[in-house]
């Protein structure tokens, strides 16, 4: 919970990269408040049910999905974090998605503002780093 130390803010990032990870959109969706605020590249969210339907749309898109996530800095009540992760479309094309994430958070702990910026490179499955 916020005011974040670094342990908690790293504590906070292992724990997002767990349940992305799990590519369950309800369990993803329980850490951010009700009205949670979202923009992911060109896409702006509000809400659980968005994002769990966000979510649902993603994983059923972005095949075999393997995240990991670094803490990058922290103050007070917000976490910034660099990201990686890796999948394959429905062809078999593989892909690795690099990216930043601003998150802010209520007092409770739950993220009220995240703000994703993330750019896509094809890769063979040879040049997989995150594994399966």
């Amino acid at each position: 919970m916020p005011p974040f130390t670094e342990e908690t803010a790293r504590r906070k990032v292992r724990l997002a990269e767990d349940a992305w990870n799990t590519r369950d959109p309800e369990r993803v969706a329980l850490a951010y408040t009700e009205d949670s605020e979202w923009r992911n590249r060109d896409v702006f969210l509000t809400g659980r049910p968005a994002i769990v339907a966000f979510l649902a749309d993603k994983w059923r898109r972005e095949l075999d999905y393997r995240l990991r996530k670094e803490l990058w800095a922290y103050t007070g009540d917000r976490i910034a974090v660099r990201f990686e992760y890796e999948y394959r479309d429905a062809g078999g094309q593989w892909f690795r998605a690099y990216g930043n994430e601003n998150w802010e958070f209520d007092a409770d702990g739950l993220m009220r503002k995240r703000y994703a910026s993330i750019n896509d490179v094809r890769i063979t499955a040879g040049e997989r780093r995150l594994g399966g």
